[in-house]
């Protein structure tokens, strides 16, 4: 209901309310204002209850549509489309599991490149690199 009020909103609310009511009476507003909403929560969740006892199995059905619309509120076109049209298959294409041609291990880089052939094993603890005898 109030997901577009920001800080800033709420901050100038404060200070409109101190200068229109002055500080000994904003306490007493805020309060009665908490309250209000309080007892309008709990006619809705009354209201709700209510409804849902009346209607039975027949007011699940009637929320389902109401359900779905909320779902497009988060409408993201690429998520619906890849959805629809590939079956929710996140790659499609097979372009992250392209095997390379070129000898290598079959892992490719996210650019779809295929990585080096020979990755260097990593030392194991107390072991030394293999010394070149032409360095010296």
């Amino acid at each position: 209901m109030f997901e577009s009020v920001g800080w800033g909103e709420i901050l100038i609310i404060v200070v409109a309310g101190l200068f229109i009511l002055g500080p000994e009476r904003l306490p007493e507003a805020a309060s009665w204002v908490a309250k209000s909403v309080r007892k309008v929560r709990d006619f809705a969740t009354g209201a709700k209850t209510q409804l849902r006892e009346e209607m039975g199995p027949e007011f699940d059905q009637l929320r389902k549509p109401l359900e779905d619309l909320r779902g497009l509120r988060n409408f993201d076109p690429k998520r619906v489309v890849t959805q629809h049209l590939f079956d929710g298959d996140t790659d499609p294409l097979g372009l992250n599991s392209v095997n390379g041609t070129n000898g290598s291990n079959g892992a490719s880089k996210p650019n779809g490149h295929p990585a080096p052939a020979s990755q260097p094993e990593p030392l194991k603890p107390g072991e030394r690199p293999p010394v070149d005898p032409d360095a010296t």
